[in-house]
């Protein structure tokens, strides 16, 4: 059993981990769709040896976390490969603001005045990544960025319903469909050292050892909470790009990447803040 304290930490370190997937990927010469199962065929191993302890519960639960899950791991590398490394991350990122409407719904955790508040600039943020000039390419990488943001914050619902179980079940399954999918892909990739170096630190690092630490962590904070702290990973993923790749994104996604994380930063704020003034005045 871990403290609170020691889940934040986790959560930290996760969101480090995870930054890393955009230079990552973007260094990698294969279709999306191998990137995909490969890291997470490698990531699966790294799971399992983690949790070999565990057993899987195959409730509903645990298979929606699953197919959440690869959803979001597939949609998100086919966005880095299609659209820059910001708008990948920053637009998946709007994931709090599916929390906040499904989170009512399925896990009874109700939005506050504060996450409609949240909701509202993350949807005035998000216009902006469509303003500037992007290809077809681009377009569609932006609307698998925003696909992936949705079944984000399906992973952090469904695997808070798994809070006195396994949730690690979901990313394990996760890791396993989304290889299975990939399949079809995987006929002409090339084992080259830099493509094997990168898909070996995205598997073991960037996805298994980063959802190990998340499945710790999900147990003992709240579903919006978890996406809020990991907020560090989509401000160092396109800095990680710009310093190893040169990748430049565009000032309009600047823009609302800017008004997304200062929106969920806020009201993780103004969250922490009512909480203490409930605090004190229980205590006076």
């Amino acid at each position: 059993m871990i403290s609170r304290k020691q889940a934040v930490l986790y959560l930290m370190l996760t969101a480090l981990l995870w930054s890393t997937g955009g230079v990552m990927i973007k260094w990698v010469d294969w279709n999306p769709m191998a990137v995909a199962g490969v890291r997470s065929l490698i990531a699966a191993v790294v799971m399992g040896i983690a949790f070999r302890k565990e057993k899987l519960s195959f409730s509903k639960a645990q298979w929606g976390g699953a197919i959440a899950y690869s959803a979001t791991v597939s949609l998100f590398v086919i966005a880095t490969k299609l659209t820059t490394a910001a708008n990948a991350i920053l637009l998946q990122y709007t994931a709090p603001v599916y929390v906040a409407l499904l989170g009512g719904w399925l896990l009874g955790e109700k939005a506050t005045r504060r996450d409609w508040l949240t909701i509202v600039f993350v949807f005035g943020g998000m216009a902006f990544f469509f303003a500037d000039k992007v290809s077809a390419g681009g377009m569609l990488g932006n609307l698998c960025a925003i696909g992936s943001g949705l079944s984000f914050s399906l992973i952090s619902i469904f695997m808070r319903m798994q809070k006195e179980g396994s949730p690690y079940g979901s990313v394990l399954l996760g890791n396993g469909l989304t290889f299975l999918v990939s399949l079809p892909f995987l006929g002409n990739i090339s084992f080259t050292s830099p493509n094997v170096v990168a898909m070996l630190f995205l598997g073991v690092f960037q996805l298994g050892l980063a959802y190990v630490l998340y499945s710790h962590a999900i147990k003992h904070v709240n579903a919006l909470e978890a996406i809020i702290i990991t907020t560090l990973e989509p401000i160092l993923n396109p800095v990680w790009v710009f310093f190893f790749i040169g990748e430049v994104p565009g000032m309009f996604a600047l823009i609302g990447g800017g008004i997304v994380v200062t929106a969920i930063a806020m009201r993780s704020y103004l969250e922490k803040a009512a909480a203490e003034n409930s605090v004190v005045a229980d205590s006076d």
